[in-house]
């Protein structure tokens, strides 16, 4: 083998190799920074780590939510029909928030065992709810119309 060749598959080898390097950083950086959705009967099912976040969905159950009167800490129990998880936020929630509405949180289960949520979302007209959320319902058998 030539030097000039000796060289010329040196370069090929350094490129090959921290090509490879950069995309096994990029994917493990992307597969941790994922948000998966849960609905409260995985929650239940599965063994989900402490502070692992995730995406929470389902319906406000009715007659649930209890505000703080002297902060905007808010307490609510999310379902599907099947199982409940208790969810608390501190902040703002959406003005379209309410007892029967489909929603989904961000956020991590606690030590305490509810939901922290650092974040909250809701449909967003009547007529919608979000995919995910839908499947989880129709799942569990609950039927949309029992809101």
């Amino acid at each position: 083998m030539t030097p000039t060749r000796k060289r010329r598959l040196i370069g090929v080898l350094v490129i090959v190799i921290g090509v490879s390097i950069a995309a096994i950083v990029a994917t493990k950086a992307l597969n941790e920074n994922m948000l998966f959705f849960v609905s409260p009967t995985d929650v239940k099912e599965q063994s989900l780590p402490v502070g692992k976040r995730f995406r929470l969905g389902g319906l406000v159950a009715g007659g649930s939510v209890s505000r703080a009167s002297d902060s905007l800490a808010v307490a609510f129990i999310v379902t599907d029909g099947a199982e409940s998880v208790d969810v608390r936020f501190d902040g703002i929630l959406p003005d379209l928030f309410r007892e029967g509405q489909g929603i989904i949180a961000i956020g991590a289960l606690s030590s305490e065992g509810h939901f922290e949520a650092a974040e909250v979302l809701a449909k967003h007209d009547e007529n919608y709810m979000p995919p995910e959320v839908a499947d989880a319902l129709e799942k569990s058998g609950y039927a949309e119309t029992e809101q």
